[in-house]
């Protein structure tokens, strides 16, 4: 018999994932928690793998985990986008300024899939300095932007709260004293909230590495060079931390997105906001 992966369930593992509880995803999708843990462990069933670790702080993607979430969360944007965008044809240009960690998350993927369906519409993602979105959003270049809500350029429309995890560099001991840490550098909330966190558990640490972009963190990590705060869809299966209680617990990051006035009633960009609503 053909095994099939309902979107139902896909929904359960991606919401319990980005809640990192699955109390908190129950609540968030108006289900029981025994009823959303049956939904989880049936998936298992048809995956034929753990997809959770599970521990008394919540829930975290085992490595099958983290190999089928952007699966999972394609599925779910493609399904939502095949029941509103279907035998509407959208055209013009969208442009979308996005935070570099989202830009290398599965948010393209889903603006890919969207202008496929619409190859009369152009679609522009941009990673940009805070000050250089907000340039690109006044001229008009940049229609919406997702980032921190501090660096919004506008009151945003939305917010959304997302974890931050921790990523561990091969070879590096998490119970080090000071514990050796990978930042991004200044200006960045992240950074900022990961010192705190340290400080407030009584963690001592140094700094062995710094860079301005995510491509920078994750090459020090990589080369060992200590463990580093990332999103979780950007946390590689080796770079994984498996013991929860091993380093303290990170900081959500709040997220919003601002759209700019003149583009009221735009379809295109409608379209493009809700993909990113439905995928972030």
């Amino acid at each position: 018999m053909a095994r099939d992966l309902e979107t139902a369930l896909l929904r359960s593992f991606v919401t319990a994932v980005r809640a990192g509880s699955i109390s908190r995803a129950a609540t968030a999708l108006g289900h029981t928690q025994p009823a959303l843990s049956q939904q989880l462990r049936k998936l298992e069933g048809i995956v034929g793998r753990p997809l959770l670790h599970r521990s008394p702080s919540g829930v975290s993607p085992t490595r099958a985990g983290e190999e089928l979430l952007p699966y999972a969360e394609r599925i779910l944007s493609l399904s939502a986008q095949a029941l509103t965008e279907t035998g509407r044809a959208l055209t013009g240009h969208c442009g979308v300024g996005l935070l570099e960690d989202l830009a290398a998350s599965q948010l393209p993927q889903a603006l890919a899939d969207l202008a496929r369906l619409h190859p009369g519409a152009t679609l522009e993602v941009l990673t940009f300095s805070s000050a250089a979105m907000r340039e690109a959003y006044d001229a008009g270049r940049i229609q919406l932007v997702l980032d921190e809500v501090p660096y919004v350029p506008g009151p945003p429309r939305w917010t959304v709260r997302r974890p931050l995890v921790w990523a561990i560099g091969q070879g590096v001991d998490v119970a080090a004293d000071p514990l050796p840490v990978v930042l991004f550098s200044n200006p960045c909330l992240w950074r900022t909230a990961v010192l705190e966190t340290l400080e407030r558990n009584e963690r001592r640490w140094h700094m062995t590495y710094e860079s301005n972009s995510l491509v920078g963190v994750l090459a020090a990590v990589r080369a060992g060079l200590g463990v580093a705060a990332l999103m979780p869809a950007n946390l590689e299966p080796a770079m994984a931390c498996h013991d929860e209680d091993a380093l303290p617990t990170l900081p959500d990051v709040e997220l919003g997105l601002a759209r700019h006035p003149r583009t009221a009633g735009d379809p295109l960009v409608d379209a493009v906001e809700t993909a990113l609503r439905r995928t972030i």
